[in-house]
Parts: C-alpha cells; structure tokens; sequence
C-alpha cells in the first residue's frame, strides 16, 4: 500500500458522510428523549447553572441493540466503519473544522450584541479558534460540549466493535485482541454509569469549546483511542498467561485509582461532610479536599487514567511503538493540562492552595512528581 492508496482512502465518501449524519441525529433525538437522571451542573464562571440529563448508558445500548438487529436483518454490516475507517476519519475531522467555524462566528456575534453568554474574547484569532470563545454553547436546548463528549465516547466503542467483528470475521481473533476489547468496553460503560461526574469536570466547567475539544472529542478519542485495535487486526501477538494476569492487575489498579479518586472529587462536591474512606474529609481552607486520593497526590486520578490507557496497549504487546501512541500522547496532555490546573488554582485559591501544596507535595505520582 503506497501513499497514493492511503490519501485516495482519506476521501471521504456518501456512505461515510451518511453513517457519520445518523450517529449525531440519533445522539440528539434520544439523548433528549429518552428517561435519564437531570444533574444540575456546578456553578459556571459566568454565574450560570447548566443541567445535564444523563441518560448516555441506556443510548448507547439500545444503539447497540439496534445495530445488533440491523446486522441480522442484513440492513447495516458490522463491518462498515472498520471497512471505511480513513473515510470517516476524514469526514469527522472535516465536520469537526466547520463546527469550530460557526461556534468561533457565533461567539464573535453574541459578543458583539452583548449577550449574556458572556464570551471570552482574547483578540487574537488562532487563541480564540484554537480554545474557544464560548464556555458553554447549546444548541436546540443541547449542550454542545457535553454532547461532543458523548459522542466521541460512543464512536470509540463503535469503533471497537467494528474493528471486533472484522477479526472475527477474518479468522484473526486473538487472546490480545479479546483483552483490549474486554478494557475498552469496561471503561466506556464505567464512564457512562457515572456520566454525572463528568458535569464536574475541568472540560465542562473550565474549558472552553473550540477546536482544541471539538477535534478531541470527536477526532482524537474515537479514532486515537482505538488504536490499539487497528494494530491488533493486523498484526496477531500471543500473550502468556502471566502476561495477561499482569495486564488485568494494572486495569484494575488504575481503575480503582481513577475512578476512586473522581467519586472522591465529585462526593465532596455534592456534600462536603461526605466521609472519605470511613473518616470525616480533612479540608483545607475549607475549600479543597485533602483526604483519600487527594490526601496522596494533587492529580492523583490522572495516575489512574494512565495507568489504564498503558493496560489498553499491553495486549499489543512490545514489537512496536505505534499502540503505545494514546498512553505517551496521554501523559504529555495530563502533564500540560496538570500544569494549566495549578496556575488556575494558584490565582483562584491563593494562601489556601500554597498551604495545600505543602500539606500535599506530589503532582501526580506520589514520590517521584
């Protein structure tokens, strides 16, 4: 396969277009109509209350279920994104371009007539494309962020699955490529069981909706975060019993960190007397918490995150470099987002943050950062 092939394959086609035009129509019609849980959000920057109805779980498996009975009614393929992959690379990115294009117009506009948004405008273009003039757009009563977000969540599984049923389809399916499976679902589905947390989130509070979370959300999760998979469907590793039982440890330890630690978080923000580990919060300046997870280090779930995004490219095993993209991407992107964190903590906390840096020396990794 030449570059020819590769570009050729980056076009997008109809078909591409279609499938990626039926996702977001079906996201936004029954992500609005179907029963879930209303959390109301924190309090925004502009003094602004957003509620979040936190029914993605029961969305994604009924799209599953009716994907599942359109494979056997032989009216959609199993295989299809794993068979147009580049195209649908192509598409979203594409569509991910326009979007940032009316959101940085819209937000330009709103600016102008002074609305109530109250966009952030920095003046200089490339920022304001690049991060955003807008905290929170909607649109027809849809937070786009926490959509986009949804979305992208969604789409990796998808991807997944597909990238599953082609395996099994070529007669390729392997221990490694059932364990990367086996993670990646798990993961998702935690991620959708506890969807509310995500309205407490650095994304969703603090971060603003430009290029920079669009292309994350709907380019970079689905299609980075699934890379492990496409490696798998083309190139067969075995892994030993050892090596499995040690994968499965890593999984479970980084979960337990990341999803401890981000309960943690969001307990004490719903009720600030929460115990932690069987013991009334230490809290320091009455503000920030100090026990549990964040007793140990000030970033502790992003210890957990990469923890399981390593325990995602272990089942590729060490031949190659290229599955252990999205856990080295991962780390560079928590370190920079870790060190934007505390600059905003540090202005916003002041005295009360000093005293917590102490009281907590470790970054992320308790005795070495």
């Amino acid at each position: 396969m030449d570059l020819g092939f590769y570009l050729n394959a980056l076009i997008p086609s109809w078909d591409s277009v279609t499938i990626l035009v039926v996702f977001f129509v079906y996201l936004a019609v029954f992500g609005s109509l179907l029963p879930g849980k209303l959390v109301p959000g924190v309090i925004l920057q502009d003094g602004s209350r957003l509620h979040y109805r936190c029914n993605g779980l029961l969305s994604l498996l009924l799209l599953v279920a009716l994907l599942g009975i359109g494979a056997k009614l032989d009216l959609v393929s199993p295989t299809v994104i794993s068979e147009r992959g580049f195209q649908l690379l192509s598409a979203t990115f594409i569509f991910s371009v326009l979007v940032t294009l009316v959101l940085y117009a819209a937000g330009r506009s709103s600016r102008n007539r002074g609305s109530s948004l109250k966009p952030h405008v920095t003046g200089n273009l490339i920022h304001d494309w690049w991060f955003g003039i807008q905290l929170n757009p909607q649109f027809l009563g849809i937070d786009l962020k926490f959509f986009f977000v949804r979305a992208g969540m969604m789409g990796w599984l998808l991807i997944n699955l597909s990238i599953l049923a082609k395996s099994i389809e070529d007669a390729t399916l392997s221990r490694s490529m059932i364990l990367y499976q086996m993670f990646c679902t798990l993961y998702i589905l935690d991620y959708f069981f506890y969807e509310e947390y995500m309205t407490s989130t650095w994304d969703i509070i603090a971060e603003r909706l430009g290029f920079m979370l669009v292309f994350g959300d709907l380019v970079w999760i689905p299609f980075t975060f699934s890379i492990q998979g496409w490696w798998l469907l083309g190139n067969r590793v075995e892994l030993t019993t050892a090596a499995v039982v040690s994968n499965c440890f890593i999984f479970l330890i980084g979960y337990l960190v990341f999803r401890g630690a981000n309960k943690q978080k969001h307990d004490f923000k719903k009720n600030p007397k929460a115990l932690i580990w069987g013991k009334p919060p230490r809290v320091i300046g009455g503000k920030l918490l100090a026990s549990g997870y964040w007793g140990i280090a000030r970033h502790c779930n992003y210890l957990g995150d990469l923890l399981l995004a390593l325990s995602f490219s272990l089942p590729c095993g060490i031949s190659s470099p290229i599955p252990y993209f999205y856990p080295i991407y991962l780390l560079i992107l928590l370190i920079w987002r870790e060190r934007r964190d505390e600059a905003r903590c540090a202005v916003k906390y002041k005295d009360v943050w000093v005293e917590y840096r102490k009281l907590v020396p470790w970054r992320i990794l308790p005795y070495l950062y």
